[in-house]
């Protein structure tokens, strides 16, 4: 009975010394673990404090991110960081700051950030788009070559692939709408708008809304564009989720990463055989690869495959959603966008010159004012510098992140006296004013011409094409309007409007010469 009671009274002790051990060894991990993250922050730049081990992960939890980060800065200064886990992050929100670190610092903040979810699973085969590739000889050779596919004359030799894919836009709308008739949600139309142009660009041939493939690659991309967001991840951040055997953002990311090297695999299988056949389309991987002084190898090949296919697939799409969001609900400026091109125009050609080279000054300035308001990608693709410099007197050492608030910047009041306007005429009055929607400095998009010429002549037939009415209520608001406040591009939430044809005549008989009746009866 006595050894009963002892062999007990023995195993209470190991499991209370084991208990104990446990105890100890996860308070010095933490202790440990927090000197560490504290001891990361950079020196002399305030900021809000945040929690252990989460730092202000908590804070910006269920926030539209980008306005808290402006709201912050109204405390502690136009440059201030934060602490997301264990790593500090400086975060830009005005202007002047901005150019004064993006700018005047351009090579030293030329590259990117890795982060474990994106980088390290999704993009672990088919590598990265040139906007998330952190800076190398090769990212530089890379950029050379998208630069020259996206420069002023390129463009203008892409006008034939706009101008086609906007008349079937124009030509969905009136079918899909019946006319005027039936309200209907705008965002799939355009978001095959664009994928079918990168499609058509890069690999030479468009693609139908109803193929497979088509649907796929729309559903795949919104996932990956998710895993994007600079707060999203948490395991990004707190190295110890990763661990986790049930964690499911490891297991969907890579999912799609398997699911996206198919259809790209596909997409550059049929290619690489009309090639061989002689039987290809002028396209950008096709031009790049017959090339001798480009030299790219698979994985540069892969990068641009991912540049083209995504570039601008979400933030485009975005930018008409809210766009046409803004027409619906603010009819003066629809009236004034649509009598602006009235003038030259008239509703007997609702098409319009493809070839327009932004010829309607109040169409353009309303272009820019919604890059500007809605600022798509509010939150722009981080930076990491490469070498140390300094701000106000303080160092920022090299290997930093840098979020430039994009959001804040086009709202700063130090350039706009009525930032929170949406006033097209504001570019009339200040014209070099600065922009950030696209980024600043060395990083900036490079499809910026591209992407003007497409919303320019998207918008110029739109709206000599049709009236935009709302259908029900319609939040235009670019803060309470927001679907997800999670994700890296900032899309409006779902809505619908009524296309009602300006002059349906002409609009039929245009569109039939051009596509063919077939269009219209539905076989798009």
């Amino acid at each position: 009975m006595a050894s009963s009671h002892w062999d007990a009274f023995q195993s209470q002790s190991t499991r209370q010394i084991a208990l104990f051990g446990i105890l100890i060894v996860t308070s010095v991990t933490f202790i440990i673990y927090e000197l560490v993250r504290w001891n990361s922050r950079i020196p002399k730049f305030s900021g809000p404090v945040g929690l252990p081990i989460v730092g202000n992960l908590w804070q910006l939890r269920g926030k539209d991110i980008p306005e808290q980060y402006r709201v912050w800065s109204r405390k502690y200064g136009a440059v201030y960081q934060v602490q997301l886990g264990s790593i500090p992050v400086l975060v830009i929100n005005s202007a002047a700051a901005a150019k004064a670190i993006l700018i005047q610092n351009s090579q030293a903040t030329a590259s990117r950030p890795e982060f474990y979810t994106f980088h390290k699973i999704i993009a672990s085969t088919s590598g990265t788009t040139l906007g998330t590739t952190p800076y190398t000889n090769s990212l530089r050779k890379r950029r050379k070559v998208v630069s020259a596919a996206l420069n002023r004359p390129a463009v203008e030799s892409y006008i034939p692939h706009l101008d086609i894919e906007t008349r079937f836009f124009l030509a969905e709308a009136l079918k899909y709408g019946q006319s005027g008739g039936r309200a209907i949600d705008p965002m799939p139309l355009f978001l095959r708008l664009n994928l079918s142009l990168g499609l058509t660009l890069h690999w030479g041939d468009r693609m139908g809304s109803q193929s497979e493939v088509f649907q796929e690659i729309v559903y795949v991309e919104d996932l990956i564009s998710n895993f994007r967001s600079t707060t999203g991840n948490l395991q990004d951040y707190v190295p110890l989720l990763r661990l986790n055997p049930f964690n499911s953002s490891s297991a969907i990311a890579a999912d799609m990463r398997t699911r996206r090297d198919k259809y790209i695999a596909a997409l550059d299988r049929a290619l690489d055989e009309k090639m061989k056949k002689g039987e290809h389309k002028p396209c950008i991987r096709a031009n790049v690869k017959l090339d001798q002084e480009t030299k790219l190898d698979e994985m540069e090949l892969g990068s641009l495959n991912l540049t083209m296919l995504t570039a601008g697939l979400d933030t485009m799409n975005g930018a008409v959603g809210w766009g046409i969001a803004m027409l619906a609900t603010m009819p003066e400026i629809q009236k004034k966008a649509q009598e602006a091109i009235m003038s030259t125009y008239g509703d007997d050609a609702p098409l319009c010159d493809a070839y327009d080279r932004q010829s309607c000054d109040y169409l353009f300035m309303m272009i820019k004012e919604i890059v500007r308001y809605y600022a798509v990608t509010r939150l722009a693709l981080p930076r990491r510098s490469i070498a140390d410099f300094t701000y106000e007197g303080k160092l920022v050492p090299k290997g930093t992140i840098l979020f430039l608030n994009a959001w804040a910047c086009n709202m700063d009041p130090a350039v706009w006296d009525d930032p929170e306007v949406f006033r097209p005429e504001r570019w009339r009055e200040q014209p070099d004013a600065p922009l950030f929607t696209f980024g600043v400095g060395h990083r900036m998009c490079i499809g910026t011409q591209l992407a003007y010429r497409e919303l320019y002549l998207l918008f110029l037939r739109l709206l000599n094409s049709y009236e935009i009415r709302p259908q029900g209520p319609i939040e235009s608001h670019p803060i309470r309007g927001v679907a997800n406040r999670n994700s890296l591009v900032m899309l409006p939430k779902s809505y619908k409007v009524r296309f009602i044809p300006r002059n349906e005549n002409a609009l039929q008989n245009a569109l039939v010469e051009e596509l063919g009746q077939v269009v219209l009866d539905g076989k798009v």
